[in-house]
């Protein structure tokens, strides 16, 4: 495989290895001191090697005003410096104390009804209040004054999964001070935001207030760049809470946890801020019996995380060892579950596995979340077993740490394109399904075992083989013509319907749709058809295709009428007043090739289509064989050795058929030659070792 970057420094240098942990809570348990001895002995059986600790401490460290009590948190650290157990010290802001709500209700968040919050639950807080800024910054001083150097200490967790926004006067005059600089001119913003329309020009600064349902929500402009001002908003937060760490210690890495899939805040503006990227997994597992669509899903993160510093490997900072208490049906992890989960991260690029959380809480609203250690306080648990058996296989997985997974192909998954996309009023409100169909074109690689980055349009496409960019409706300055070269160059483009109709400022492009890739594509968008969800139609391939499809596929929900300007048709639609138009395409340019999908396809379309695409494109599949539905296999190496993490998500046991190289099973120690027959047992993996081709 075309490998970029084949080794990585390790993400918390003081431990190069794979890490096992979870969020500990010891604040929760200062009454009870025999707790922490009898949490360091199970943290050591389990094979526990990191903790986050301190992530909503703040009452605990400051319980009054200028007030600071640290000794709590001097001897966990001590004890378990004395062990052999490391720390993420987290900063408090993710929850503030009662006393602060109480004296400064300025740093509570304001709805978009335009009513202040009440004290509690978290997040409550306003990132633009200089109150909140001011005493944050002086607990977070506090905490790197005495803890940087402590020998248990080896990285800053900053506050807990950011999100929300905040429509208080700061807020609002931030968000004034925001599209001015963007814009400069209120002629240049009303000219970006088409004001003109139904007569909302703004002739003052003032005049400007974010979209509410109280107020303006019909600008499209303006919608996106209130999003996209949240983000900008929500990272300055987070590097005003790393600059009071930074001041005192340089040294030590910082991360703050991500959500999955989380569409409110753009993952890819915090990149250059984080030294390591996390986040936290939460799975439904077993909803169905056949697990590979959400397994899918959840490879599908994994790999935006990894492909958010450009390959590195990433921390799964959560996860449950067991069950949430929080989702519609919270399920337990059937026998098999947690190890396949847990080594799926690894297998996408996490150097790390760890839960939330490490022992349950007695009461509030998570006392019946999962944890590693039950009420009952000891060992003897089937799950405290299997969080047991994960830590033995990592640390026989000691060779994986730092590797890359270097894939050949990259897929577009666009957060300000999602914002604008369901923003749009049309042509189907009925679900656009933007997520959905990124996940179509995911799972069809993911089941051929083709490993995937996931990026953002703005990121490079240097190094890639095959770039899809599934409905990019939005389409920012330079990305068209970056794609162009990209297919002129040699690469393989696949492009979609509902594509290049937009550009940065949710203005339609003129002169025709797609937009910038209108040359790329080679065809004309004149209309497009949104069908109800009774209506179908079909795509019936073309006789000797060059893809060599054959026979007919079911279409629904959107189909383009296009017009051909130098592509090919590979399919026809089969009926309607359309029927005879192209239905998908191909354009070459250049060295390399533009594909087009003009409508919604159904199964198995995608697997037709990707199986054939990748042979044509020469990408190598970790494993040059069949799989069956629902495995998948995926590769980290060091361009010595591949790493081969078969993965078993079907609904029971599976077989397969290795391919020609030599391998030898990293958990077991079994050596397995050419063409062995592989069994992979309900919720299986095997986790395999082999030369690297690139050797």
């Amino acid at each position: 495989m075309t490998t970029r970057t084949t080794k990585f420094p390790p993400i918390i240098p003081k431990i190069p290895q794979l890490l096992h942990g979870a969020d500990y809570n010891p604040d929760q348990w200062q009454k009870y001191p025999d707790v922490l001895e009898e949490d360091i002995r199970l943290m050591k059986l389990s094979g526990s090697n990191l903790m986050s600790v301190g992530i909503f401490a703040w009452v605990s460290l400051e319980p009054e005003e200028g007030v600071f009590t640290f000794g709590w948190l001097d001897q966990v650290l001590d004890r378990f410096a004395a062990n052999g157990i490391y720390a993420m010290l987290a900063t408090p802001s993710g929850a503030r104390p009662a006393w602060m709500s109480a004296k400064y209700p300025e740093v509570l968040r304001v709805g978009p009804n335009g009513i202040r919050n009440l004290h509690g639950a978290r997040h409550n807080h306003c990132f633009s209040s200089p109150v909140y800024r001011e005493k944050v910054a002086l607990i977070n001083a506090k905490l790197a004054e005495r803890y940087s150097s402590h020998p248990a200490v080896i990285g800053w967790h900053i506050s807990n999964e950011y999100g929300g926004e905040c429509y208080c006067d700061y807020c609002q005059e931030a968000f004034r001070g925001w599209v001015r600089s963007r814009y400069g001119t209120l002629e240049a913003l009303n000219d970006a935001w088409w004001t003109t329309f139904w007569s909302h020009t703004y002739t003052d600064w003032s005049q400007i207030e974010p979209p509410t349902y109280r107020g303006e929500n019909a600008v499209h402009g303006m919608n996106l760049d209130w999003k996209r001002f949240v983000t900008d908003q929500t990272v300055d937060f987070f590097k005003h809470e790393v600059k009071a760490i930074r001041q005192l210690d340089a040294s030590l890495p910082v991360t703050t946890n991500f959500m999955l899939d989380f569409e409110p805040l753009n993952y890819w503006k915090f990149k250059d801020e984080l030294d390591v990227v996390s986040w936290d997994a939460y799975p439904s597992w077993h909803e169905y019996k056949d697990n590979a669509e959400l397994a899918a899903f959840i490879a599908l993160n994994h790999d935006v995380f990894r492909s958010l510093k450009g390959g590195k490997p990433f921390m799964l900072m959560e996860s449950t060892p067991s069950m949430t208490n929080w989702q519609p049906i919270s399920k337990l992890k059937k026998p098999g579950m947690h190890m396949l989960a847990s080594l799926q991260a690894v297998a996408h690029g996490a150097d790390t596995v760890q839960y939330f959380q490490w022992r349950k809480s007695r009461g509030s609203s998570e006392k019946l979340h999962g944890a590693v250690v039950d009420h009952v306080g000891h060992e003897h648990t089937r799950v405290f077993r299997d969080v047991t058996e994960v830590g033995q296989s990592l640390a026989k997985l000691a060779d994986v740490a730092g590797t890359s997974v270097s894939p050949e192909t990259a897929l577009i998954y666009d957060w300000e394109n999602r914002w604008a996309i369901k923003d749009a009023q049309g042509p189907r409100n009925a679900g656009i399904h933007y997520e959905e169909t990124v996940r179509k074109h995911y799972r069809a690689l993911w089941e051929l075992g083709v490993p995937v980055d996931v990026i953002d349009s703005d990121c490079s496409f240097d190094g890639y083989k095959l770039l899809i960019a599934p409905m990019l409706y939005m389409v920012r300055p330079g990305v068209g013509e970056r794609i162009e070269a990209f297919v002129k160059g040699g690469g393989t483009f696949v492009g979609t319907y509902w594509s290049g109709i937009a550009d940065d400022h949710d203005l339609c492009f003129l002169n025709g749709f797609p937009g910038p890739l209108r040359q790329t594509l080679g065809i004309w968008s004149e209309e497009i058809d949104s069908l109800y969800d009774d209506e179908t139609n079909t795509a019936v391939m073309k006789a000797g295709n060059a893809l060599q499809l054959e026979g007919c596929y079911e279409l629904h929900e959107l189909c383009d009428l296009i017009h051909l300007e130098g592509a090919e048709a590979l399919a026809e639609y089969g009926s309607d007043f359309y029927a005879g138009r192209p239905a998908l395409t191909v354009n070459r340019l250049g060295s390399g090739q533009a594909y087009y999908i003009a409508a919604r396809y159904k199964e198995p379309f995608y697997d037709d289509f990707y199986s054939r695409l990748i042979r044509q494109a020469g990408i190598k599949r970790v494993i040059e064989t069949d799989l069956p539905s629902g495995v998948t296999a995926q590769l980290r190496t060091d361009g010595v050795h591949d790493y081969v993490f078969v993965q078993n998500f079907s609904g029971g046991g599976q077989q397969i058929t290795l391919d020609t190289a030599s391998y030898s099973d990293m958990l077991t120690g079994e050596t397995l030659g050419p063409n062995t027959e592989l069994h992979l047992p309900l919720y299986g993996i095997r986790i395999l070792k082999r030369k690297s081709a690139e050797e």
